[in-house]
């Protein structure tokens, strides 16, 4: 009687074990990692407005800025992106958390220095970073192409930091 519980056992834990298999499997091709923490609907909210946001105000300086004067057309887009950028933050007031947005102007260089063409042969001229905002010479004009933020959240029971970069469409 003790050998046919102890085989029912035995053929139990076989039947979990093989069941556990295809869990394990699905588990390691999603490369699933708990401790990862995934951005907050704050994070992504905010990056699909700052993006709106960003085309609208780079749409508005195409071809009404010299390269000389790409500060100009820098400053064109913050200021277009002040009461936006407001407007995000305020929104999350309601949820009782705090969201901060500030340029990163050492981000937004890395993106150039690996999204903007280089070398001979290139269609367009060299991009520069102003103030954290990318633009790129165009013939003789400014053309605004990304720009670079920090995202910071804080509520009473978590805090999200995060850097996002927005292009113009």
């Amino acid at each position: 009687m003790n050998r046919d519980r102890g085989q029912v056992v035995l053929l139990a834990a076989v039947v979990v074990a093989i069941a556990l298999v295809p869990m394990a499997l699905a588990y390691a091709q999603l490369s699933y990692d708990a401790g990862a923490e995934a951005p907050g609907p704050d994070v992504d909210d905010t990056r699909r407005a700052l993006s709106a946001s960003f085309t609208d105000a780079a749409a508005q300086t195409d071809g009404a800025y010299l390269w000389r004067d790409r500060e100009r057309a820098v400053s064109a887009v913050r200021t277009e992106l002040a009461s936006d950028v407001a407007r995000v933050e305020n929104a999350t007031l309601a949820a009782d958390r705090s969201l901060r947005v500030t340029y990163n102007g050492s981000e937004a260089a890395g993106w150039a220095a690996r999204n903007c063409p280089g070398g001979r042969g290139r269609v367009f001229g060299p991009c520069r970073v102003e103030d954290g905002v990318v633009v790129q010479q165009r013939g003789n004009e400014t053309a605004v192409v990304a720009a670079a933020f920090d995202l910071r959240v804080v509520a009473a029971d978590e805090r999200t930091n995060a850097t996002v970069v927005v292009r113009a469409v």
